[in-house]
């Protein structure tokens, strides 16, 4: 990894509830609401933000846990931002404290845990 990843470092994304990201199995919406699967996939993604510019030539991130607490709605159209903070760096191991927040406040929060692979040793682990 390249120099300069501190604990504390933050990234951001911000998006709007779409029907993509409705709770939802086989294609049938259970209700029009923002899903635990797509705050999940916020949370790596802000994340892996943290990582990205840190990453020699020749390395991957790869996501090892996510832990989440879905804790309020957000319906179509609503903004949410997720939040992803550095907490842990030890060895190869990157832990991030995640919150997602809409205009109520609070709706979620949890922890996510990456490691730094090589790209080779991710393609062997892939055969």
């Amino acid at each position: 990894m390249k120099p300069g990843l501190n604990l504390g470092h933050k990234a951001t994304i911000s998006a709007k509830v779409t029907p993509a990201m409705f709770a939802q199995f086989e294609g049938e919406v259970v209700h029009p609401a923002y899903s635990t699967v797509a705050m999940v996939y916020h949370m790596e993604w802000a994340s892996r933000q943290i990582i990205l510019p840190f990453l020699d030539e020749d390395e991957e991130g790869m996501g090892g846990a996510v832990t989440v607490k879905h804790l309020g709605v957000s319906g179509e159209g609503e903004a949410i931002i997720t939040t992803a903070t550095l907490t842990e760096i030890k060895g190869r191991r990157i832990v991030t404290q995640v919150t997602v927040e809409n205009s109520q406040g609070l709706i979620g929060q949890g922890e996510v845990i990456q490691f730094i692979l090589s790209k080779k040793e991710l393609k062997e682990k892939l055969k």
